[in-house]
């Protein structure tokens, strides 16, 4: 683990969490949002993506600029390869050597976001039944801010961080309500660790100014862009308030598909292994 002022690391380096920094990124997006965002580009007929850097594939296809991702595509990148792209309110950055899925009965909005390897940061607006799945657990999302990632090296060991808003959480018979304004992390074990399946974790991995481009890509602010403070960046997702508790707000355990009236099934949890996309 490398620590850093702001930050933790875990496998990775200060490069792939300052993409952000370069300088063809901050006028890609500058145009994005001047040209009118997605809503411009779904009229338009334009592509959605802001920013492919390295080889990436799509559907098993190499995927170029000029190309739209959509609401049901498969997405993976390589070494060194990234992809920074929006679908309706909801803005996507896919990390170097990641997987990942989007599933939906709609264009206008991901509804399930399968991180099947790799890493993943995002920003979601309000709407409908949203989810993101790792092989460990599945996160209902209801307009929020998360990272999640899975380690390949640790028997696909699952990491979730709700940067600020709410997440339904659940991992087997285990489930909980994420409440944050400020990094609120938890690790989806692949086996129970002292009797739980889901337990704290820090920050890990990514930083505010990631959540921050990714919020101003699709006209929303963070948390803690709105309150104007932060809070200490330990995983337990309060902004002022060092002494909010020891441990996350959780509920009774449930079964992670059982249904609450009016809301959809929650979505099985990926599998560890196995996809219909090519691999490098």
């Amino acid at each position: 683990m490398m620590n850093h002022p702001n930050h933790q690391l875990l496998g990775r380096s200060e490069d792939e969490i300052h993409w952000f920094k370069r300088r063809s990124l901050v006028q890609a997006a500058g145009l994005w949002v001047a040209s009118g965002g997605w809503a411009a580009a779904q009229s338009q007929a334009r592509s959605n993506i802001v920013e492919l850097r390295g080889d990436a594939l799509r559907n098993g296809e190499a995927l170029t600029p000029q190309h739209t991702i959509t609401a049901n595509d498969h997405i993976q990148t390589g070494p060194g390869s990234t992809v920074v792209f929006t679908v309706g309110n909801s803005a996507f950055m896919v990390r170097q050597n990641s997987r990942v899925a989007l599933e939906s009965d709609t264009p206008t909005a991901v509804k399930v976001l399968r991180v099947l390897t790799g890493a993943m940061v995002s920003v979601w607006g309000r709407g409908t039944e949203r989810h993101i799945v790792l092989p460990t657990a599945t996160a209902g999302i209801r307009g929020t801010g998360v990272y999640a990632e899975v380690f390949a090296d640790q028997d696909n060991r699952g990491y979730l961080c709700n940067c600020y808003g709410t997440v339904d959480i659940a991992s087997g018979a285990e489930s909980l309500v994420s409440q944050a304004s400020y990094h609120q992390s938890f690790w989806a074990e692949t086996a129970p660790r002292n009797g739980r399946l889901l337990t704290p974790a820090n920050a890990i991995n990514h930083t505010d100014e990631e959540l921050e481009f990714l919020a101003g890509l699709v006209n929303q602010r963070t948390a803690w862009q709105i309150t104007g403070r932060k809070g200490t960046k330990d995983g337990r997702g309060q902004i002022g308030y060092p002494s909010y508790g020891d441990a996350p707000s959780t509920q009774p355990p449930a079964s992670p598909n059982a249904q609450t009236p009016g809301r959809a099934p929650v979505p099985a949890p990926a599998p560890a292994y196995g996809s219909p996309m090519d691999t490098y």
